[in-house]
């Protein structure tokens, strides 16, 4: 079987058991979420934005993050180009971008050295950091970008999809540093 095959058969799977897993977990995956973000402050390891994103259906919602946290969060927005940036989440009206997806287009983009953590959705992760996405290589673009991948980068997703095997690995997959689920945060070994 070829890798794209494999990698659509298993965005099915996993999208199916996320689709399943998610409304036992989200409230406590959200917890960890703040537990992780307050642990990096109070560690001093968290500064400038973080950069979440809009939730997609079957995605965990963070959007909370916004009302509870009083922290500087960022969204990002994809381009017609297959491109990503982040730009300040504030009070400005969302509006749709390339992808449909909500996004603050009016804010200005921001530098890699402005966000301190990035948390991003995956349908699926492996022990290596490899992320199942959707297919588009939006974050696998932007993360190609050597500033971007120096920012601590973790996917937010049920403990049930991070799998055992590994994921299969395109050229121009990025790793992640590690995720975050029910069970709290984990480091890509």
């Amino acid at each position: 079987m070829n890798q794209a095959i494999a990698k659509a058969k298993l965005r099915r799977q996993f999208k199916a058991l996320r689709a399943q897993q998610l409304p036992k977990v989200q409230d406590t995956i959200i917890q960890q979420v703040v537990n992780t973000i307050q642990g990096y402050l109070k560690a001093g390891r968290l500064r400038g934005h973080i950069g979440v994103y809009w939730p997609l259906s079957g995605e965990v919602d963070l959007r909370e993050l916004k009302l509870n946290l009083k922290l500087p969060l960022a969204l990002p927005v994809s381009g017609e180009d297959g491109s990503l940036s982040y730009h300040p989440w504030t009070l400005t009206p969302l509006r749709k971008d390339a992808c449909m997806i909500p996004a603050p287009l009016d804010e200005a983009i921001l530098d890699a050295d402005e966000i301190g953590l990035l948390l991003i959705p995956a349908l699926a992760m492996d022990q290596r950091g490899i992320r199942l996405g959707y297919g588009g290589g939006f974050f696998d673009r932007f993360r190609s970008n050597l500033a971007w991948r120096k920012v601590r980068t973790l996917a937010v997703l049920p403990q049930a999809c991070i799998s055992t095997e590994l994921l299969p690995r395109d050229s121009w997959d990025v790793p992640l540093d590690g995720w975050i689920s029910e069970s709290g945060v984990a480091r890509v070994k």
